[in-house]
């Protein structure tokens, strides 16, 4: 997405990572393309691996990692 971190805010309505998935897809295109294949893609929160329903708190650092290949 051309930025290896970013300050989010998020609206009081997203209470957890499947709200944050369905929701950062509406802000710009650079999310609407990153999020094309977000079936594959894991999350962790704070360094945790998680699911849609993992609860989202202020200052959680979340990483989205696409999949990698190897051969």
């Amino acid at each position: 997405m051309g930025r290896d971190s970013e300050h989010i805010v998020l609206p009081n309505e997203v209470k957890n990572v499947g709200m944050l998935l369905d929701w950062l897809p509406t802000q710009d295109e650079r999310f609407r393309s990153a999020f094309e294949y977000i079936d594959v893609v894991l999350v962790s929160v704070n360094l945790c691996y998680a699911d849609r329903d993992y609860p989202l708190h202020d200052e959680d650092e979340v990483i989205l990692s696409p999949p990698i290949a190897g051969g």
